[in-house]
């Protein structure tokens, strides 16, 4: 091969690149990201003033405690008053917080833990999402196929039977459920773990042991957070059907012979699903929340549990770091249902999404 035909060569590759990139930097899915993000950055800047606030009006402070223990001098409060730097004006405050964390992603020093937040964060955040993902899972495969049932048994036995266990879960708030589960395993004891995430010898197992010791200690709060999601959305998954169900296009297919699951988990399904992806959304946005009983009940050393702590104790930054980071899964769980919205139906338009 000849040096201009390798040049040549070259070229087109530039070129071929440089238009596949050009492709995706003006598509429509792109510029939406791009957007969305702009739009996060403004969001989370405006929670986090709003945190701040709220924070500083909440009378006390950290120190506060610290003052009624007769063994830590006056100096040493005062020298930790400087350290954490509360002894500036509410604004100084915040804005010192906020730089920190745009220019070195550093959210501070923890009041009760006198270790970064970040690092904090990075140890609880894992455990955190292995329960509430779990938790969404088993949501997810329980709920639909029953809703798709009551759907399809609309006014008969079954239908009613799984009203019933709907109308019931609903009404059970987490905490009441969450306490039954721990009678449950008292009395069926030692078939079910009830604290924290690991055993006593979970050091000494091997790599499959260490997994399934966490899946047994995972079973009773997984249960927990998904009992009253599971029957929320299965009423919203058996109103979907139901209403996709009664199209005129649905009729049409059964009239033309096709097979009843190919009406119901292709045509019916699929056209029912887009509410219950919206839904995706804001579960995951609740992930940090949802996670607050169980965690608590169950001794789970997650990010709600500390959450809670760093609240009680008035710890600053460790609750302005916990309130970011449900504002980012607020966004990232509405972006992504959107984008999951486009996939499953390629006719909705992003720029139609608010």
């Amino acid at each position: 091969m000849t040096s201009s035909t390798q040049d040549s060569s070259t070229r087109q590759g530039l070129d071929e690149a440089w238009t596949g990139f050009l492709r995706i930097v003006t598509s429509e899915t792109f510029l939406y990201i791009v957007k969305r993000l702009l739009q996060a950055l403004l969001t989370l800047f405006l929670a986090s003033a709003l945190s701040f606030a709220i924070i500083q009006l909440s009378p006390g402070n950290y120190l506060d405690t610290l003052r009624q223990n007769p063994k830590i001098s006056p100096e040493r409060i005062e020298e930790l008053r400087q350290q954490f730097g509360l002894d500036q004006p509410a604004y100084k405050q915040y804005w010192r917080w906020l730089v920190r964390v745009v220019t070195q992603g550093d959210f501070g020093e923890s009041f009760v833990y006198f270790r970064s937040v970040s690092s904090l964060l990075w140890e609880r955040i894992p455990a955190t999402l292995l329960l509430a993902i779990s938790s969404i899972i088993v949501t997810w495969a329980i709920a639909i196929p029953l809703g798709i049932i009551a759907a399809v048994k609309q006014s008969r036995f079954t239908d009613r039977a799984l009203q019933v266990i709907s109308y019931t879960g609903q009404g059970f708030p987490s905490f009441i459920t969450a306490l039954v589960l721990l009678i449950i395993a008292q009395y069926t004891s030692p078939l079910f773990p009830v604290g924290g995430m690991t055993s006593i010898n979970h050091a000494d197992l091997s790599p499959i042991g260490k997994v399934l010791d966490i899946g047994w200690h995972m079973i009773l709060p997984t249960l927990a957070l998904s009992i009253t999601s599971f029957a929320g959305l299965q009423r919203i998954t058996r109103g979907a059907m139901l209403d996709v169900l009664r199209q005129d296009y649905i009729q049409t297919a059964r009239a033309k012979g096709l097979p009843e699951n190919r009406v119901i988990y292709v045509h019916a399904l699929r056209n029912a699903i887009n509410p219950l992806i919206t839904i995706l959304g804001f579960e995951f946005a609740s992930l940090l929340s949802g996670a607050f009983i169980a965690e608590f009940f169950f001794n789970w050393p997650g990010l709600g549990r500390l959450t809670l702590q760093a609240v009680t104790a008035k710890d600053t930054y460790l609750v302005m770091a916990a309130l970011m980071m449900a504002a980012v899964m607020l966004i990232v769980g509405n972006l992504l249902a959107d984008l999951l919205l486009k996939f499953v139906d390629p006719r909705i338009r992003l720029e139609n999404l608010k």
